[in-house]
């Protein structure tokens, strides 16, 4: 089902901070599903994005429980999207900038993310179809 096509994607936002994170993870999700490869290069804060020590919560305003108030967590997503790939026959690469990692001691990543560098993701982009940046503003 792979397509042979390869999707690079930069981003830099943390996770929560913003729609923009959604957004990255959601057309990840649609090229995997496609068998498309996808290379994921996160910086800045979005190195935190894949973190494993990240917990759902309860919501004290509404005063439900953490099973009753579902909370996603972008690791739990991340993880899916690993498990999306290989069902679809797809690639997913993510990389997570080692000097943003380091700046942030960001290390303990859900299963699949590998620490790199900006060399990564020029060589993602040169052999990529298509590339994304998401930066900011």
């Amino acid at each position: 089902m792979a397509s042979g096509k390869t999707l690079t994607i930069s981003v830099m936002d943390p996770p929560y901070e913003s729609a923009t994170t959604t957004t990255v993870l959601r057309i990840v999700d649609a090229a995997l599903r496609k068998g498309h490869n996808v290379n994921v290069f996160a910086y800045e804060g979005a190195v935190a994005l894949p973190l494993k020590t990240q917990a759902p919560h309860p919501n004290p305003v509404k005063g439900t429980t953490v099973e009753e108030q579902r909370h996603p967590t972008t690791s739990g997503f991340i993880s899916a999207l690993f498990e999306a790939a290989q069902a679809n026959g797809a690639k997913l690469d993510w990389v997570n900038c080692g000097l943003c990692v380091d700046e942030r001691g960001a290390t303990e990543w859900v299963d699949g993310v590998r620490r790199g560098g900006p060399g990564d993701f020029v060589k993602f982009a040169q052999e990529s179809t298509n590339t994304l940046g998401i930066g900011k503003r």
